[in-house]
């Protein structure tokens, strides 16, 4: 396995080329693809950016890892037990450092669902409280709504919480590398943290930052939040490198066009429209051809234009 280097080419990136219909690239794994080293000491599992589905296992989110010198700390649990074994398979060939911490980015099914593999092997798994109650409170459903396209591949799947909770931080001194887990503020899903090195200016950010496929935005993802945080939060950490959520490892420049670029143009097209009287049968059709080239466009753009009007409507 060879480290991906971050070239110029990559930090000057200014679009997309991710595609729905790049077959699985890993076929000895249920993993989509095999880990790369960004940057030494930092692999990710770059994972499908389609939505989740049995030819992928579910692996349609990136699963992180930082090989520390003193033991390794993993970035998500994993959509499925399979696929937290599977990851763990691979850490074992490059490393025979032992996993000592997990963190899983939300309380979503693809952070969250691999818990009950790593819980079996004795590793501790950290999360924003937040996302501690979403999987207390909707744990179940998401497990169900996994087996239902995964089938077999949900085999030992189990709802398992973190073991440890934060609300601000939760700071991690491991061989050569400090680590930062930050709640920066409310964004895409409730308990998002970012893992932040600022040794190596360097942010797994989680699902923050989007590029390569279009944003979800849930019936509780509140833009305006979510702008805010960005503004506030997280940009002025000023990072080299990001670790998106979703597809793969770019530049600050590149999420800011496609995650914070994004809600605003979204918002300022709802707000035309409601300044000009417009409803919301018709808010759903609102110019979003910019982006049409993300993929998702077609599962989401349509749904995201509906919640931001119904989230402007009362702003």
């Amino acid at each position: 396995m060879k480290p991906l280097l971050l070239t110029a080419a990559l930090l000057c990136a200014t679009a997309a080329t991710a595609s729905e219909q790049i077959a699985d690239k890993y076929p000895g794994s249920i993993l989509y693809d095999e880990p790369v080293e960004v940057i030494p000491g930092v692999w990710s599992a770059i994972g499908a950016t389609a939505p989740p589905t049995y030819e992928n296992s579910g692996h349609n989110n990136n699963l992180s890892f930082i090989v520390t010198g003193d033991g390794v700390v993993v970035i998500n649990g994993g959509a499925a037990y399979g696929l937290a074994r599977a990851l763990h398979d691979e850490i074992r060939r490059i490393t025979d450092q032992p996993v000592k911490l997990v963190f899983n980015e939300n309380g979503q099914g693809h952070a969250m669902l691999g818990n009950a593999y790593w819980a079996e092997q004795g590793v501790p798994i950290v999360a924003h409280e937040d996302a501690a109650h979403e999987i207390e409170e909707y744990g179940g459903t998401v497990l169900e709504g996994m087996k239902r396209y995964n089938r077999d591949k949900a085999e030992g799947t189990t709802v398992q919480g973190p073991t440890e909770t934060f609300s601000d931080e939760y700071i991690v001194d491991m061989g050569d590398f400090h680590i930062e887990a930050r709640y920066l503020g409310p964004a895409h899903s409730p308990g998002d943290i970012v893992v932040w090195l600022p040794e190596q200016s360097l942010v797994i950010s989680g699902d923050m930052a989007f590029h390569e496929r279009m944003l979800p935005i849930f019936q509780h993802t509140y833009t305006a939040d979510w702008l805010e945080t960005w503004e506030t939060e997280f940009e002025p950490l000023g990072a080299t490198y990001v670790i998106p959520g979703h597809g793969h490892p770019t530049n600050m420049a590149q999420v800011r066009r496609y995650t914070h670029d994004y809600l605003v143009y979204l918002r300022g097209k709802i707000r035309e429209h409601i300044d000009a009287g417009g409803d919301l049968s018709d808010a759903y059709y609102v110019d979003q051809s910019p982006y049409a080239h993300l993929d998702t466009y077609e599962e989401l753009a349509t749904k995201n234009a509906g919640r931001v009007y119904e989230q402007m409507e009362w702003e």
